[in-house]
C-alpha cells in the first residue's frame, strides 16, 4: 500500500489583480518587484471581465496580474497597489500556493525584501 504524506501549505501567494490598460499593469508590476515585495509578476493581457458596477452590467478588456509573493508581504502589497491604482475599487485577491518547485518557492525568498 502507497501512503502519501500530505505537504503542509506554503508561506507564498499569488495575488490577482485586474489593471485597465498596459502602461498600468507595467507600473504596478516593476513597482512591486523593484521594492522587493514581489519576485515577479506575470502580465496577461487581453482579458474580457464583466461584472456589476453601481447596479450596471459593465465588461471591460483589462490586462491581468499574477503576482508571487510571500504570504506576509500582503498588506505592504495591497498598500502599494491601492495608492496606484486608477481604480475606486481594484481587484486584490491573495490565493495561497500549496505546492511549488521547492528551487522556485526558495527563488521567491530569495527576492524578498528582508534578504
Amino acid at each position: 500500500m502507497l501512503i502519501t504524506v500530505p505537504k503542509m501549505p506554503t508561506p507564498y501567494q499569488i495575488i490577482l489583480c485586474t489593471c485597465p490598460d498596459k502602461d498600468t499593469a507595467e507600473k504596478i508590476a516593476r513597482l512591486l518587484v523593484s521594492d522587493k515585495l514581489a519576485a515577479c509578476v506575470n502580465i496577461l493581457p487581453g482579458i474580457t471581465s464583466v461584472y456589476r458596477w453601481q447596479e450596471q452590467l459593465e465588461s471591460a478588456e483589462e490586462h491581468l496580474l499574477l503576482i508571487k509573493a510571500p504570504k506576509n508581504s500582503y498588506q505592504a502589497i495591497e498598500t502599494s497597489i491601492k495608492k496606484h491604482h486608477p481604480y475606486q475599487l481594484p481587484e486584490i485577491i491573495a490565493v495561497p500556493i500549496e505546492n511549488g518547485l521547492p528551487e522556485y518557492l526558495h527563488w521567491i525568498d530569495s527576492c524578498h525584501s528582508y534578504n
